[in-house]
């Protein structure tokens, strides 16, 4: 049997990452703040299962209780691969340094590093215990490789899940583990975060208009279009190299 367990599924980005993986009736285990009802019913149509494990991933206390739930369900007997899909994320806050608040810095730093760091953690041990191979995926994003006016906190976090995927993919190579881990990035999507980026202040953004122009002239790529890409990435598996950090656009011109 095999499980995907998809993060900030009620919507964008992780809504079609799910769809996709219920399209190869893969049982599905969504953790968001709220259900997708549309998850569901595809899940009918494709013969598949769909289960959904509230959770505010910026609360200590509900991460760890939801991290033991999900996990407690996909790793038993009759299992024998899992796919994690670290997607949820924020960008707020948006704002230049001097200019933070400490909860508005915390909250951000729980979704993006702590909640996924824990996320892996609590799967890896349990699936080494339990002889369960697991591909890992961790959103990233190409601000973590360049500074950009305003997204130092958005930065850093993805520059620390990008170092976090390369060294826990070495120990687990070290510890001679079949599993695979991998950050994605997928570029500009059309989703509510770049909602969230258009609504910026400019004192705040530099950029803003730069991004306004993707939206306007119609650059931002669609999230299905995003999934289906990271789907084919999957499906040829024994070339994945884990540790990598594998780009969207690399990855439509390596198939071109």
């Amino acid at each position: 049997m095999q499980y995907a367990i998809v993060t900030g599924d009620s919507r964008g980005l992780g809504e079609a990452i799910a769809e996709q993986f219920l399209g190869k009736s893969i049982h599905v285990i969504g953790v968001s703040r709220h259900s997708n009802k549309e998850l569901s019913k595809l899940a009918e149509k494709y013969d598949g299962n769909y289960t959904h494990v509230g959770c505010d991933l910026s609360d200590p206390s509900q991460l760890e209780k939801g991290i033991e739930q999900v996990v407690k369900q996909v790793t038993h007997n009759d299992t024998h691969f899992i796919y994690l899909v670290n997607n949820a994320g924020v960008i707020e806050p948006i704002e230049t340094v001097g200019n933070f608040h400490l909860q508005d810095v915390s909250k951000h730093m729980m979704i993006n590093v702590t909640a996924p760091m824990m996320f892996v953690n609590h799967l890896l041990k349990e699936a080494n215990d339990h002889s369960i191979t697991t591909a890992i995926i961790n959103i990233t994003s190409g601000a973590a490789e360049r500074s950009v006016h305003g997204w130092s906190v958005y930065s850093s976090s993805k520059a620390a899940i990008n170092r976090f995927t390369e060294t826990t993919a070495l120990e687990q190579e070290m510890a001679d583990k079949e599993h695979k881990i991998i950050a994605y990035s997928p570029g500009v999507v059309d989703t509510d975060m770049q909602k969230e980026i258009r609504s910026s202040k400019e004192s705040a953004f530099a950029d803003l208009d730069k991004f306004k122009a993707l939206k306007e002239e119609g650059q931002l790529n669609s999230p299905k279009t995003v999934a289906a890409v990271l789907m084919d990435l999957l499906n040829d598996y024994s070339s994945i190299e884990s540790g990598k950090v594998y780009k969207l656009y690399d990855l439509i011109e390596s198939k071109a």
